[in-house]
């Protein structure tokens, strides 16, 4: 499976010495991943929103509607 190439995706940052370089919502400390984590475990953007402090809802949902996108483009192997 091809992972994201989430430079692409404007609302998310990659900072050398932050968080160990993994993929943030700008300004915060708030990995990518942990999103996708709390939604597997059953939390709804309100939940994240409550649990993590700084959020912004917007950056939230951009991260969301960046990976379902993702799926909208074929696989390079399919072409």
């Amino acid at each position: 499976m091809a992972s994201l190439d989430w430079s692409q995706c404007p609302v998310v940052e990659s900072v050398p010495g932050k968080m160990s370089g993994s993929w943030v919502l700008k300004g915060t400390r708030m990995p990518v991943s942990a999103i996708f984590e709390n939604i597997e475990a059953g939390a709804s953007i309100d939940d994240i929103m409550e649990w993590f402090d700084g959020l912004n809802r917007e950056q939230v949902k951009a991260v969301i509607a960046f990976a379902a996108r993702s799926l909208d483009t074929p696989p390079a192997y399919a072409a």
